[in-house]
């Protein structure tokens, strides 16, 4: 059965182009000591994917898009679904060391995906002879997929569908290479289009009802006193005009524990606000010894998943807002820094409660299909949006499971993630928690950003730091460098 994108699906396909394509990543270390045969070969990689393609309804669909773009596209069957083409296998060169990796990394990110087949691609990466806190003979796994088919919460259905609770060896017997093209039984175009007129009459009501919930409170907060009490927004050198296609990643390991003994320092505060702090330091850090550090704080995106248990059961889709709270760069004591992160996201969440968030997300998913196509780049070519979604960096906050995955037999011993930069937003930071690990990482352009080792040494340095002044004790991140 084909399946339509929403409104929020369709709006990351409408506003990406080509030098900032929307697609999210994840890199996945693995440890092949614990497969039962204490190895694993990449047609046995080849096999759970196989194995596990019906755990997961997107991995075999493709995107249509109709003529003229009547109504949002559907995911459909790709009827040529080949295997093969979207896990592939790479290997680094000697030493095989982790700026190797992260540039491998950087260099995937920038690929975009063929929006002719389904939208997802993973690279089996060998050769991980020197990268710290791994041991030797590991190998990666970078997938990376479209946002119009996963968010930070929706991914996890896909990272779940492939992995185990504990080491199961994979059978490569089992594997058989793609059998070729296969009848197609689905909906053809015209099918398709007759259910237009229906999809924008819902649409048009659903975005009516949209604004009619949000109006009186629009109406309020623009005469409320709180209305001029947001952040001003300053321009920095993480805020290009328009950001380049060319990608740099890298990113910090941390201890959990630290980030739950942080927390406990400070009344109320959360593991986000500690996340928060360490970026806040970073980004200060950089501006800083690049002389470019603004009088006003920066602020950051944080985006929240506002949809229903319902919503994610029903497969509707991505359903997203955004919380902008105050960075507070312009503090430079760590703890006091803390402290106001900590005032600036409960302001933000008051606000959000006050203003319909869910109603707010929920009206770019009433706009009629054509007008969606084009008014989006638009809006990004003017400015529009960067305006009316006021931050200098995104900050996601994805939490995993906190007991061992393992993937054809193999543990999973570090995660890091990827997101897409975009013009105006040069820099996509990651809290990333996992197995009583954390891990900052951040995807931003390289044109903007041709230092990534500094910035990641600004992250380290940052939580070290704050660490220091809220717990007393020195560091303890797991150094990239090759001891």
């Amino acid at each position: 059965m084909p399946k339509q994108l929403s409104g929020m699906d369709s709006l990351f396909l409408y506003t990406e182009n080509h030098r900032a394509p929307l697609e999210v990543g994840c890199l996945q270390i693995y440890d092949p000591s614990t497969s039962p045969n204490g190895e694993v070969r990449f047609k046995e990689i080849l096999a759970t994917f196989q194995d596990r393609l019906d755990r997961w309804d997107l991995f075999q669909k493709q995107l249509v898009e109709l003529p003229l773009s009547l109504d949002y596209p559907y995911w459909i069957d790709d009827d040529d679904f080949d295997l093969e083409y979207h896990v592939r296998h790479i290997s680094l060169p000697k030493p095989g060391d982790w700026e190797q990796l992260m540039a491998q990394v950087g260099r995937l990110q920038a690929r975009q995906l063929d929006h002719s087949r389904p939208l997802w691609m993973a690279h089996i990466i060998e050769g991980l002879d020197q990268v710290p806190g791994v041991p030797p003979g590991c190998f990666a796994v970078f997938t990376k997929f479209h946002h119009a088919a996963i968010d930070g919460v929706t991914g996890q259905s896909a990272m779940a569908a492939v992995h185990d609770t504990e080491p199961v060896q994979a059978d490569a017997s089992d594997y058989r290479p793609s059998a070729g093209p296969r009848d197609n039984t689905g909906p053809g175009t015209w099918q398709l289009l007759a259910r237009t007129p229906f999809n924008m009459a819902f649409n048009s009501a659903k975005l009516g009802i949209g604004l009619l919930r949000i109006l009186p409170t629009a109406i309020r907060q623009s005469i409320s006193s709180d209305a001029g009490k947001r952040p001003p927004v300053p321009g920095s050198v993480f805020n290009p005009t328009r950001v380049s296609p060319n990608r740099v990643v890298d990113g910090c390991f941390f201890d959990l524990e630290d980030f739950k003994r942080i927390r406990g320092t400070q009344n109320g505060a959360t593991i986000n606000d500690v996340a928060l702090a360490v970026v806040s330091g970073a980004m200060r850090y950089y501006l800083q010894a690049r002389d470019g550090l603004p009088t006003d704080s920066l602020v950051a995106g944080c985006p929240i998943n506002v949809g229903s248990a319902l919503d994610a059961a029903q497969g509707r889709g991505n359903l997203l807002s955004i919380m902008t709270p105050a960075l507070h760069t312009d503090i430079a004591d760590p703890v006091d820094r803390l402290n106001a992160i900590h005032q600036a996201t409960r302001d933000a969440k008051a606000r959000k409660e006050t203003c319909y968030t869910a109603a707010l997300a929920q009206l770019p998913t009433g706009l009629p299909a054509p007008v969606a196509k084009h008014l989006y780049p638009l809006l990004i070519t003017l400015g529009v949006l960067s305006k009316t979604l006021p931050f200098n960096t995104l900050i996601s906050n994805i939490a995993v499971r906190q007991k061992p995955l393992y993937f054809a037999g193999a543990k999973l011993v570090k995660m890091l993630a990827t997101a897409p930069p975009f013009d105006r937003w040069g820099i996509f930071h990651t809290a990333m928690s996992f197995d009583d690990k954390m891990c900052i990482s951040f995807t931003g352009c390289r044109e903007m950003l041709p230092d990534p080792e500094f910035y990641a040494e600004c992250i380290d340095t940052s939580f070290g730091d704050l660490k220091k002044a809220t717990l007393g004790s020195l560091r303890s991140t797991e150094k990239k460098a090759a001891a």
